[in-house]
């Protein structure tokens, strides 16, 4: 069983969109964040090159596992979001384009800005007036900073509060 420690995350915001945006084409589309299920489980494995072992986050009662899709082709999944609701904000404690989104050669970007974002939805839903907690590799904390409006706590905790997490909502969801 893996301990519960928290894992420094590296996402990198390649751009904020509005939805995702083909890297080839430029054309937008539109996504949706529904709750990941356990038939999602065989295509998010190690061996079909995600990087976190997303049984153990499904797994979890404490944690919510929620999975970015375009709209209308809810089978392949762009994106994965684990969060836990604290007691006063939510907490990122993992989040992972899919092996196909990430590099040079992704074909869509824009979907961890929406992850992110999605984040910052559910804690204005909770009553946290947006906050989202995550902590980030050290040699990414600027690039949050700038990206997301995102502030270095101490340590490597980042916290994003209300105001930029409006922007990024509204960025992404009709609020």
């Amino acid at each position: 069983m893996e301990s519960s420690k928290f894992i420094a995350l590296n996402f990198t915001i390649d751009r904020l969109t509005n939805s995702i945006l083909n890297t080839v084409s430029g054309d937008s589309f539109q996504t949706e964040v529904i709750r990941l299920n356990k038939s999602d489980l065989k295509y998010i494995a190690k061996n079909k090159g995600w990087n976190f072992n997303w049984r153990f986050e499904f797994d979890d009662i404490k944690r919510e596992v929620y999975k970015l899709t375009i709209v209308n082709n809810s089978n392949i999944i762009q994106g994965l979001l684990s969060v836990t609701i604290e007691q006063d904000h939510v907490f990122i404690n993992l989040l992972e384009s899919a092996p196909f989104n990430i590099g040079k050669n992704k074909i869509y970007e824009g979907v961890a800005g929406n992850l992110v974002a999605y984040a910052c939805k559910i804690s204005f839903q909770k009553g946290f007036e947006g906050y989202v907690a995550f902590t980030a590799k050290s040699k990414l904390i600027e690039h949050y900073e700038k990206t997301l409006g995102a502030y270095h706590f101490k340590n490597q905790r980042m916290i994003i509060e209300s105001q930029s997490a409006r922007i990024l909502v509204e960025k992404y969801f009709k609020i």
